[in-house]
């Protein structure tokens, strides 16, 4: 599916290295950080490696890439990676969550000189969401104990996979490898050993980072941050004296009493400058809710310079976190985890097993007239049967052993 070009896609660029990702100055009475990018896709790229390496969310960069296939996109594809954000309407200390942004704000300094270190999180279900309001970090703990929770128990024992009354530091442990105790019982912010679930509704109320991005938060919060989760879909903020607006709920999912205050904002813009404001612009960044900041509004007609250009950014020579998939061996165990007719079938289901956390090595072999998608190599029959339990529990995918070839 080819997306219409717009304000962004249009403007010419040149590659850059790098591109700032986690901590930016904040500018006094600006609310917008940050610059937005692009990346050309290579062979064997997904969207989930290409958000790990950024530092940003699945839906994030899904969002704002609209008809981008997740798991199979075309080598040359032009993405772009959002990397500008609006601040949260919340006091500017400690740690601001926006749940509908799926993003982490923590602020350091003051109001004359104020960093921001942002990251993605994934988020509550819609059945077991995340808590709103002020709170704070009580305590926190390296490679913690997970204490399973009783309805997170049955919820398991349902599906056929009991776990133990606690899971103990190590790659089955979802909390990975730090966590922050939250002063709202039983809520936590914490790693990960799903990394692909970052930025999407996927937890049972917790917020979950990378790991990479987990580590560096931990280093950074003293026990007793104040921790303040809000809720904002609709976002206005001030840049260099353009208003720009973010939207992260489309007009299906709209939420009556933020869009109340947004709308109200916006009539308050229009009342103080005189001048009326574009609203089928409005209309349009709310209908597509892309997740980006986009300019609707000069305060001084004629002034405005607003935040920096995209950029252009250099493909890296390796994605940062992106799965490794071991050789096969002959002599090894593994798994049929499909038989397909449509190599791009193939591929995306090798490309979800392998981004399943703790990973599930999965390729493509070509196979007479069909693709089988095979998972592995492991050292024991034991190793292979749990592969093919977890394929089961997590994606619904009958797997079929493969013994190993015997020498000789």
């Amino acid at each position: 599916m080819k997306r219409a070009p717009d304000e962004y896609t249009l403007a010419p660029k040149y590659l850059e290295e790098n591109v700032i990702r986690n901590e930016f100055s904040v500018v006094k009475g600006d609310d917008v950080i940050g610059r937005l990018a692009f990346i050309r896709l290579e062979k064997g790229d997904t969207l989930p490696d290409i958000a790990r390496h950024f530092s940003l969310g699945l839906k994030e960069v899904s969002a704002a890439n609209p008809g981008v296939d997740l798991w199979v996109p075309e080598a040359g594809e032009r993405v772009m990676l959002p990397l500008s954000f609006i601040l949260p309407d919340a006091p500017r200390k400690g740690i601001v969550i926006n749940l509908a942004a799926m993003r982490l704000f923590q602020f350091q300094g003051n109001s004359e000189a104020l960093t921001v270190l942002t990251y993605p999180v994934g988020v509550g279900k819609e059945d077991r969401p995340s808590p709103r309001g002020l709170m704070h970090v009580v305590r926190k703990a390296s490679k913690p104990t997970w204490h399973v929770p009783v309805s997170i128990a049955k919820d398991h024992l349902k599906k056929g996979d009991p776990l133990p009354a606690k899971v103990l530091p190590g790659p089955l442990n979802p909390l990975g490898e730090y966590a922050l105790y939250l002063s709202e019982p039983s809520y936590l912010i914490h790693g990960t050993n799903k990394p692909a679930s970052v930025g999407l509704t996927a937890t049972n109320g917790c917020m979950r980072l990378y790991p990479e991005d987990v580590k560096r938060l931990y280093e950074n919060t003293a026990v007793k941050t104040a921790v303040n989760i809000v809720n904002q879909p609709y976002l206005l903020g001030q840049s260099n004296g353009i208003v720009y607006m973010e939207v992260h709920a489309s007009t299906e999912d709209l939420d009556a009493a933020e869009f109340d205050k947004i709308y109200a904002k916006l009539k308050n813009i229009e009342k103080k400058s005189g001048r009326p404001l574009d609203w089928s612009k409005v209309k349009k960044i709310l209908a597509e809710a892309r997740g980006i900041p986009v300019p609707i509004f000069e305060i001084r007609q004629g002034r405005g310079i607003g935040i920096a250009e995209p950029i252009e950014v250099k493909h890296p020579d390796e994605l940062y976190g992106k799965p490794k998939i071991p050789d096969l061996k002959k002599d090894a165990w593994s798994v049929l985890a499909a038989d397909l007719r449509d190599k791009n079938d193939a591929v995306r289901l090798a490309a979800i097993i392998n981004h399943q956390g703790p990973q599930i090595p999965a390729r493509v072999i070509a196979k007479n007239s069909s693709y089988q998608v095979i998972a592995g190599p492991y050292i024991d029959i034991k190793e292979a049967k749990d592969a093919i339990k977890r394929l089961k529990i997590d994606l619904e995918i009958e797997g079929r052993l493969i013994e190993p070839v015997k020498k000789g």
